[in-house]
């Protein structure tokens, strides 16, 4: 705790505050050189970032005990004052922590760097390649169906409506052609049909039924139409709309390979596929017992379940991600996962938002690990839990972008690629702990052969040298699986037996586990009563897991408390979850009624800023009084109409009855 002079305290404070600022500002200016900088001296800037935010929570804290009467002089608009301080101290927050992903970030892109080099060289290493020239099976006419900007030497640039004369059909989709202009080069199939001059107009307006074909078989080779999964309508329903992607792949909006995202259509289904659905109990067959829910008297608490696989994955960059046309301005780029068997979706499905840079637009990154502050959205370290035995089981990823058509208005969600990793080999083995650079797929997981840029695989048949170029150019994404060490084992094996999530929040999460134990467990009267239960922490806390940033909200606001304990007290579980429902009923439960919180709405960016907004001057309200009761009645604070469900749990109506 930052010491305070007996004399002027509010003028000491000014000072130290002033050299905070001159520290930030020295480091902002030491940052702006962090390109060419070793990694070892971007961590240094990136732990330093975290050092000053942690003196500056610090005066936040001394600035709010401060009062008149600690002066030994009066002094001249107190109150504005120390307002002014405090926005100072805000604006310090902001900075770190734009800094700290800024850094974050370039972190990872040098780790993705470093394993597979410079991405953005490769196509004029391809300038080699020679043209063909061969004009001996001329086929015909054909019309752009859509504008097509040439991606390497060999290609050749058109516009839609233009007619071309194809010279050479090559197998792999990218044919040999020559324009009005005598000019040659290689074009997509996807971008063309026959032309006939009597019905130009219509052909143009009709487009190509032949870009994208949807195949009957699924991953593992079963047919579409056998599927009885009881998420099935979802992936029937994105299939549906390819007519709508089919548009835009036509007008060269997006790739060919992009889809609509399968893993955003379940989850848009209900709620069996989102967190806070596994995060409740599950009961046994019989449906007499918690099946991963259990009491140990020896330790006062809820038993350790251990799980078939229990692991943290690292998300560490995605490359050579293909980039939508200038008609669709992407909202959020993000990878989605959850486990899976070839045929079924097995866990919740996570999300993780990934950020990139102008300069090098095909390549997304995540925060290897978040801090106090940074979202739990950016989290790249991510835990994964499962129990299914399945031999096939794996976990699904899905990269994904969040969209807007600038000529519409009309929102989507489209995928950029998928890809299975299988946990376990031919024998049952668990697959090794190390990094995977995992090639990407085209399409929706249940379609085979579908790349996400044809343009990438055209030229394998050449050199090995442009065989190798080949794979260095194809879209992939490289992650990290991790062994646990004991502390991790320790903390995952309190939570259910199937889950993913952010490491960020795995301590919230098991002190809701270890409340859940206490109430239903420890503290019911009757093992055989199924009565409603008064617990606001129960009934609303797993709708955090759907709101990330009341979530960010709790986690902040409990590290602060967490801080100023004893050391004793923090070895003390029963005083440390005491104190816990104290922080969750003066942070996260007003929150989750305030009527002044805007709905939470993924990716739009306005509603966002607009949440963090209230948020943030709630924790601050927070903090001058010493909780939330006088935010709670002043008239200034409106709240939703009172729901006995704000109060009530109902075990029987949140339990997995179904799960696997």
């Amino acid at each position: 705790m930052l010491a305070r002079r007996q004399r002027d305290p509010l003028q000491s404070l000014q000072r130290r505050n002033q050299e905070l600022k001159q520290q930030v500002d020295d480091l902002l200016s030491e940052s702006r050189l962090k390109g060419t900088l070793e990694t070892s001296k971007r961590r240094d800037i990136y732990q330093r970032c975290i050092q000053l935010k942690q003196a500056i929570d610090e005066n936040k804290n001394a600035l709010q005990k401060l009062s008149k009467a600690d002066e030994p002089a009066p002094v001249g608009s107190y109150d504005q004052k120390k307002e002014e301080e405090h926005n100072l101290l805000d604006k310090l927050t902001h900075q770190l922590q734009e800094l700290a992903v800024s850094i974050s970030r370039e972190n990872v892109a040098e780790t993705g760097a470093l394993t597979e080099g410079e991405d953005d060289d490769s196509s004029a290493e391809e300038d080699e390649e020679e043209e063909e020239e061969d004009e001996e099976a001329t086929s015909g006419e054909y019309i752009a169906v859509g504008d097509f900007t040439a991606q390497q030497v060999g290609d050749l640039t058109f516009k839609k409506g233009e007619i071309l004369l194809i010279i050479e059909k090559n197998p792999d989709g990218w044919w040999m052609a020559k324009n009005t202009k005598g000019n040659k080069g290689l074009i997509p199939r996807t971008y063309l049909e026959p032309y006939n001059k009597e019905e130009d107009q219509e052909s143009s307006e009709e487009g190509s039924e032949e870009d994208v074909e949807v195949g009957d078989e699924t991953a593992e080779g079963a047919e579409v139409k056998q599927r009885t999964d009881s998420h099935w309508s979802a992936v029937r329903k994105a299939i549906s709309e390819i007519n709508t992607v089919d548009v835009l792949t036509t007008m060269g909006a997006i790739p060919a390979g992009f889809r609509p995202s399968t893993l955003f259509q379940l989850l848009e289904e209900g709620n069996q596929f989102r967190a806070s659905y596994f995060l409740q109990p599950a009961l046994t067959t019989s449906q007499l017992a918690f099946r991963d829910l259990m009491w140990d008297a020896k330790t006062g608490s809820i038993r350790s379940r251990p799980s078939r696989v229990s692991l943290i994955l690292t998300l560490w960059s995605c490359k050579m991600i293909p980039l939508p046309g200038a008609s669709i301005q992407v909202l959020s780029r993000h990878v989605r996962f959850c486990l899976f068997d070839g045929n079924k979706v097995l866990s919740n499905i996570h999300t993780v938002r990934a950020t990139w840079q102008p300069k090098k637009p095909k390549t997304w990154t995540f925060s290897p690990q978040v801090t106090g502050i940074l979202p739990c959205l950016l989290d790249g370290d991510c835990f994964i839990r499962s129990n299914s035995s399945s031999p096939d089981l794996g976990i699904l990823f899905e990269l994904g972008i969040s969209y807007i058509r600038n000529s519409t208005g009309e929102r989507g969600e489209l995928s950029c690629g998928w890809v299975f990793l299988k946990l376990f080999d031919a024998s049952g083995i668990p697959i090794p702990a190390k990094t995977y650079e995992l090639f990407l797929n085209g399409g929706t997981p249940y379609e085979k052969g579908v790349e996400v840029d044809p343009s990438v695989s055209r030229r394998a048949h050449g050199s090995v040298f442009h065989q190798m170029m080949t794979v260095r150019r194809q879209p992939q994404l490289l992650v990290k699986l991790r062994s646990l060490n004991r502390r991790s084992r320790n903390m995952l094996s309190l939570l259910p037996e199937t889950l993913i999530g952010s490491m960020c929040s795995v301590h919230l999460l098991i002190f809701y586990r270890q409340i859940l134990g206490d109430v239903l467990l420890k503290d019911r009267m009757s093992m055989h009563s199924a009565d409603l239960i008064s617990n606001p922490v129960l009934a609303t806390f797993p709708k955090l897991l759907e709101q990330p940033d009341i979530m960010d909200a709790l986690r902040s606001s409990w590290a602060e408390k967490e801080s100023a304990l004893k050391r004793s007290d923090k070895r003390d579980k029963e005083l440390l979850k005491a104190v816990f429902l104290l922080v969750y009923h003066d942070c996260a439960l007003p929150l989750l009624h305030s009527a002044l919180l805007p709905p939470f709405r993924w990716a739009e960016e306005e509603t966002e800023a607009a949440r963090w907004k209230v948020i943030a001057d709630f924790l601050k309200q927070n903090r001058e009084n010493e909780g939330a009761l006088q935010a709670l009645l002043s008239p200034a604070g409106l709240h939703e109409p009172f729901d006995i469900s704000e109060q009530t749990y109902d075990f029987l109506g949140e339990i997995r009855k179904n799960a696997a």
